[in-house]
């Protein structure tokens, strides 16, 4: 080791800090803390900082004036569609999926610290009938997705999954995978790679010691996709497979549909190179951002980068002029992922997170702070936005597809109690379009969602009577379920229906299962036990 070397490089750079624990050290730690300082590029990270910090003394000016509203003909919307047209959307996408040009691309670099866990968020169990985790749903609605192409198109096209995770989730989320035998997908569809990781940095440019032998380190935010899929070979994987379009999501989307058809199909049909799904906002000030153009450039723009009247402004049927809500939800060509990372990957801005960082102190303990101490650089996945020739955005119906997980139960919103009742209130939907009716005890038809008020009974307020449950079916059982049933109060067993990705990826296929029945809550509709073709 050439720790004099070492500490010159440090010092030209101002972090010769970053040895000052040196002599202290065992001779496994030294080794550690030498080979992460030899492989950083300081002059590129400490660059990173000061052009992402040059930023935060700048005055936020509102961007009112230099916003305009996606184009109309650019703002496609699932309920303002005629459907042949989405009939066409969809038979466009399944096609492409056939044919095997098709592929998802899912980030999933976080942990579940929100969700009070220690592990991937993909690997988390919402409690739902089945007890299936969101990687399961996910892959099971690609096996189904498969299907689906092969019946209309007679080829079956595999849809390759890339999993983008970070550095503490990347281990757990092969094993895990691999424990479940990949639900079903073929091991060599599954490409699991890792985003990078960069130094966390004090407000005044030194970077940050966790322990006397290890930098404090950041995943560089789902942005860093850009830069990873070069350095991993992501892209040239999805060239050899001759993959032409990519669905980005992320893997918190109880709802997602990954690879949908019919999102595919529109952003074809606009010759887009880059598209974003969307929900429109629900109120005037709800904290999203919203996808439009500011001086001509597509991008993202926060709520708190306007004013509350350009917020609150409409258009003449009544709707919000900037109402596309982004849910991170993305198409994109290969041409155009080439394009932006190998010719404006490293052009991209860092944005700022102030965060409490662990860190050490100068006895060499560490410590978390109780307010924010440093910050961590990330770049954002919609911040290529702003190198697309012809974005399309496509404006989806919230409930039908965007619940997400981010906190645990006992928060105000995105909890897995709100995922949980949003996809068996979806499922319920496809029960009913299907032709099926969910009852109570006295058959009497349930409604959608259940509201607090609906729970109690009306003349008492005390706990109304309670629906008969009967177990899980599968979609070759008659619907007899007199003989498995057991009483369970309203607040214990509001709406319940689950239908198995492997029975009907967006409600298709349901009535020829369901047509004309009637069921009782809870009810969990899956395939046969016996595998899956696709």
């Amino acid at each position: 080791m050439d720790v004099t070397s070492l500490r010159e490089r440090l010092a030209s750079s101002g972090q010769e800090h970053l040895l000052q624990f040196w002599d202290i050290l065992t001779e496994s730690q030294k080794k550690t803390l030498y080979n992460d300082l030899n492989n950083l590029d300081l002059n590129e990270v400490c660059g990173f900082y000061e052009k992402t910090v040059s930023t935060l003394n700048d005055e936020q000016t509102k961007l009112d004036e230099r916003m305009q509203p996606i184009p109309a003909e650019m703002h496609g919307s699932v309920t303002r569609s005629p459907l042949e047209k989405i009939s066409q959307y969809e038979d466009t996408g399944l096609r492409e999926v056939s044919e095997g040009r098709v592929g998802v691309l899912l980030l999933a670099g976080g942990q579940g610290t929100r969700l009070g866990v220690d592990y991937p968020k993909g690997m988390y169990d919402v409690k739902l009938p089945s007890h299936k985790t969101l990687y399961q749903l996910q892959a099971e609605r690609l096996l189904r997705l498969q299907k689906l192409a092969k019946d209309k198109f007679g080829k079956c096209g595999d849809i390759p999954w890339y999993i983008m995770t970070s550095e503490h989730t990347k281990e757990p989320t092969m094993d895990f995978f691999a424990r479940n035998s990949y639900f079903g997908l073929e091991k060599e569809n599954l490409v699991v790679f890792e985003q990078g990781m960069l130094p966390c940095f004090t407000f005044d440019g030194r970077i940050i010691l966790e322990t006397p032998h290890k930098l404090a380190r950041a995943p560089d935010g789902n942005g860093g996709l850009y830069r990873a899929l070069r350095e991993k070979n992501v892209l040239e994987d999805m060239e050899r497979r001759g993959i032409k379009y990519i669905h980005v999501y992320c893997v918190d989307n109880i709802l997602v549909k990954m690879a949908d058809p019919i999102f595919v199909g529109y952003c074809l049909s606009k010759g887009a190179d880059c598209g974003a799904k969307v929900v429109e906002k629900a109120f005037p000030t709800e904290a999203v951002g919203v996808v439009c153009k500011v001086d001509g450039i597509y991008q993202v723009v926060e709520y708190s980068e306007i004013t509350l009247k350009t917020a609150q402004k409409r258009n003449p049927d009544g709707r919000l002029t900037f109402s596309a809500g982004n849910i991170c939800n993305h198409f994109f060509t290969t041409q155009f992922l080439k394009k932006v990372v190998y010719d404006y990957e490293t052009s991209m801005m860092h944005h700022v997170a102030k965060k409490k960082i662990a860190s050490v102190t100068p006895e060499g303990k560490t410590t978390k702070p109780d307010k924010p101490n440093g910050i961590k650089m990330e770049k954002f996945v919609f911040d290529v936005f702003q190198f697309s020739n012809t974005l399309a955005v496509w404006e989806v119906i919230r409930e039908d597809e965007f619940a997400p997980l981010k906190n645990g139960d006992g928060a105000e919103k995105d909890t897995p109690t709100t995922c949980r009742h949003a996809l068996f209130s979806l499922h319920h939907r496809y029960l009913l379009n299907a032709g099926g009716t969910l009852i109570d005890s006295e058959g009497e038809p349930l409604p959608l969602i259940p509201r607090a008020e609906e729970q109690l009974a009306p003349e008492t307020g005390s706990p109304a009577a309670a629906p008969k449950c009967p177990t899980s079916v599968n979609a070759n059982t008659e619907f007899n379920n007199n003989d498995a049933q057991k009483e369970m109060r309203w607040d214990e067993c509001p709406v319940v229906v689950e239908i198995s990705p492997l029975v009907s990826y967006a409600g298709e296929g349901l009535d020829k299962i369901v047509g004309s029945k009637k069921f009782t809550c809870p009810l969990s509709l899956n395939p046969p036990a016996e595998k899956i073709e696709v």
